[in-house]
This record gives C-alpha cells, sequence and structure tokens, in this order.
C-alpha cells in the first residue's frame, strides 16, 4: 500500500465556471482533464489553437488567469480560487471594400 497522499484538491472557475482542479498542476492539464482543449484562437485565421509544446516556448495555451492575459497555462500552476479565462470566442470579422 502506498504511503503517498492525494494531491489537495482546490476550487478554480473556468470560463465563469466554477471546478476543481489539484493544487500545483499546470493550468493546462486542469483544463484538458475538465475536458477543455481549445484555449485560444490565431490572430491571424481564427483556427482554435491549444496545448503544444507544455514547455512555455510556443505560446500556443496562453489564456487569462487572474486578469492577466498572456499568461502561459502550462507553466502556471493552480492555486485556489485561481480564475481561468480561454480565449475561443469568433474573431470579429472585418469588412473590406
Amino acid at each position: 500500500m502506498s504511503t503517498t497522499s492525494l494531491p489537495r484538491t482546490v476550487t478554480v472557475t473556468i470560463d465563469g465556471t466554477p471546478g476543481q482542479a489539484w493544487a500545483g498542476q499546470s493550468v493546462s492539464a486542469a483544463l484538458v482533464a475538465a475536458g477543455i482543449w481549445p484555449l485560444r484562437r490565431n490572430p491571424v485565421n481564427g483556427q482554435l489553437r491549444g496545448p503544444f509544446c507544455g514547455m512555455g516556448v510556443c505560446l500556443e495555451c496562453e489564456v487569462t488567469i487572474n486578469g492577466r492575459p498572456g499568461s502561459r497555462s502550462c507553466t502556471a500552476h493552480i492555486t485556489d480560487g485561481m480564475d481561468i479565462r480561454t480565449h475561443t470566442e469568433p474573431l470579429p470579422t472585418v469588412a473590406h471594400g
């Protein structure tokens, strides 16, 4: 029998919805565990983007954490009460003419 205890569960808010995650796990891991893969849209073509490199290099996992936009979810760690906002809403269309 293992003597290792389970991680502490904390409350987080993801896109306005309260949920649970393990304290200390990466925000990316918590989002994927919650079934959320797309985290933002490509600003040029609007395609959905999500975690890719897992080490903070590619910037595909950027979300807003506690009001701070551009936070890399793969290098940020879950804390109690954290507010996480993804950016998957459709990009505004621009009329050309």
